[in-house]
């Protein structure tokens, strides 16, 4: 093909892309308390008691079917990273949790589900060794989220098992 052509077509090409993205992006489908979760965050807490930062990026992504949260250890080099992918079934009323990490593919099934209700995103995760429950709660006042994982116990309680406080950046 003659480079005159190639140009011709990408040129052709690149407002149809734009527009798509358009589409993608009026069309996102994801309740509202999942968009308050895209941006550049920073969460500061603890693990087990220990201190921990992570910066965190999260947005639309397949579709805006799914909002994905992108946490990443501020240590050099990193002492973790995570992947969660939160997606809302309206159909059934559940919101549908994948977290993957750094542990490796075992620890990224099952997945969890749980529910929307108000301020607050809660799910939890039936691992085989005992479930997580994970409590996102935000703050319409400052604009803030509240992350809150419990590990539960043989007698059916729950115990911390970490907290982040997550600001914008």
């Amino acid at each position: 093909m003659k480079p005159l052509a190639v140009l011709t077509m990408l040129l052709l090409a690149a407002p149809l892309a734009a527009g798509a993205q358009d589409i993608v992006l009026r069309e996102d489908p994801r309740p509202a308390l999942l968009k308050q979760l895209d941006g550049e965050w920073l969460m500061e807490g603890d693990v087990l008691g220990a201190p921990v930062t992570y910066r965190l990026v999260a947005g639309p992504t397949l579709r805006a079917r799914f909002t994905e949260l992108h946490m990443r250890d501020v240590a050099d080099p990193p002492q973790y990273e995570a992947r969660v992918f939160l997606g809302f079934d309206a159909e059934s009323g559940e919101l549908i949790a994948h977290w993957m990490d750094d542990f490796g593919a075992r620890y990224s099934i099952p997945h969890g589900t749980g529910r929307i209700d108000g301020s607050v995103l809660q799910f939890t995760i039936p691992y085989a060794d005992g479930p997580f429950r994970d409590t996102f709660e935000f703050d319409q006042r400052n604009g803030t989220w509240h992350f809150r994982i419990e590990a539960g116990q043989p007698d059916g309680s729950w115990k911390h098992f970490a907290r982040y406080e997550v600001r914008r950046r």
